[in-house]
């Protein structure tokens, strides 16, 4: 007779209670606060002022429209006229799947000083509280940083917490995409920090940008620090849920749809980014050949096979990373699924050596940044597989190894 101890019953219960009792405590670490908005974006209104725009006599397309439709909107104007409506039209052109790289670039640049200059006026604006007018500031000072000489902003959303991408290296001529799509807490002043440069979607997509570099100098790369979705804040009951996951995974899919050329990619997706990814996963675009995921919660797969992808998926955990005692359920809604570094799962687990703890996998000397690395310029044939032995790089093909398919 089963034992009481050790019934399957018990131990289902037991799995229920512990998930319980992990995300009240999550819960109680604060609740995601949505700020009221009083009338439109100022996104909003620039996407309404698009639809009702023209140029030269010609209708707008609708911006919601194929990216490929979109493009080819914009390769039939002129420069004068594609600048005209980047500058007319800053956060719509700039936030456009389908607008031209370069174009975006000069959009958002546009939209930034005019988000700046909002917020230098708000700083010194009495009617706000001293927190009101401290946080103007900081946003001011992000402002700042972004439009430095040579930063190339792909995406951004002033409303809310904010919204950001910055891409690394150059986007329309590369031979290998790299995207970094980042978990909680990731907004505006999140984006880059000084401290603990490396836990920051910037300083993740730096890093990793210049580890392929150097992995493969001959290889034209280009990464993207993507935190064009709005993340759970802290870690309650949204980090628990797939909503958020869900919204920015269709997000996700539009940015890698509207890529230019036709460069591989590969994805790393560090913590609740990789509830993300495993969202994503069934409708990605076949480029996307690699889904590498970092200090996971899970995928909401049972499986990596469940995943319904074509690409490559890898899974890392370090020793010391605490998302390791998060219980890999999923329950009403609650927990992500099954753990990616489990041989069950059947992702291709990789040495996450150096990393030292959560946040710490895209640091430079560590073994977790070689391995995200090798595979971003695909060298997968010298990634290194968790524990003894190649299981990681089992059935690769020659070819596949090098890159080549």
């Amino acid at each position: 007779m089963t034992s009481f101890d050790t019934s399957p019953q018990l131990n289902v219960w037991r799995a229920l209670l512990a998930l319980a009792v992990v995300f009240v405590m999550l819960a109680t670490t604060g609740w995601t606060a949505l700020r009221n908005q009083r009338g439109p974006t100022a996104l909003e209104a620039s996407v309404a002022a698009w639809g009702h725009g023209r140029i030269d006599g010609r209708a707008l397309p609708d911006r919601d429209t194929s990216p490929t439709r979109l493009a080819r909107f914009f390769a039939s104007l002129s420069d004068w006229q594609r600048t005209s409506l980047a500058h007319r039209y800053p956060l719509a052109v700039g936030n456009m799947n389908g607008a031209p790289v370069e174009l975006r670039y000069l959009a958002n640049r546009t939209a930034l000083e005019k988000a700046r200059s909002v917020e230098s006026a708000r700083m010194h604006d009495k009617r706000l509280s001293l927190s009101g007018q401290r946080e103007a500031g900081q946003r001011m000072n992000h402002y700042d940083s972004l439009l430095a000489r040579g930063r190339h902003i792909l995406a951004f959303d002033p409303s809310g917490a904010g919204r950001v991408a910055e891409v690394f290296g150059n986007l329309d001529r590369a031979e290998r995409v790299s995207v970094v799509v980042p978990g909680v807490d990731t907004e505006l002043v999140t984006f880059e920090r000084a401290a603990r440069k490396y836990s920051a979607p910037v300083g993740m997509a730096e890093s990793l940008y210049d580890a392929e570099r150097s992995a493969s100098p001959g290889t034209r790369t280009a990464v993207i620090a993507w935190a064009d979705y709005t993340s759970p804040s802290g870690l309650g009951m949204e980090a628990a849920t797939a909503s958020r996951a869900e919204q920015g995974a269709a997000r996700l899919n539009g940015l890698l749809r509207a890529l230019p050329g036709g460069a591989p990619v590969s994805l790393f997706c560090h913590s609740y980014g990789s509830v993300v990814c495993g969202l994503a996963a069934d409708t990605l675009p076949g480029r996307v050949t690699d889904i590498a995921v970092a200090g996971s919660p899970g995928m909401r797969a049972a499986k990596a096979a469940h995943l319904h992808t074509d690409a490559r998926v890898w899974a890392m955990r370090d020793a010391d990373d605490w998302i390791q005692d998060v219980p890999y359920l999923e329950v009403g809604g609650l927990g992500h699924g099954a753990d990616p570094v489990s041989a069950a799962f059947g992702a291709r687990v990789l040495s996450a050596r150096g990393a030292q703890g959560h946040s710490g996998y895209f640091v430079p000397g560590t073994e977790s940044l070689r391995n995200f690395a090798e595979i971003g310029v695909g060298a997968y044939r010298t990634v290194a597989c968790a524990g003894e032995g190649d299981t990681c790089r089992a059935g690769l093909s020659a070819a596949t190894a090098a890159g080549r398919a």
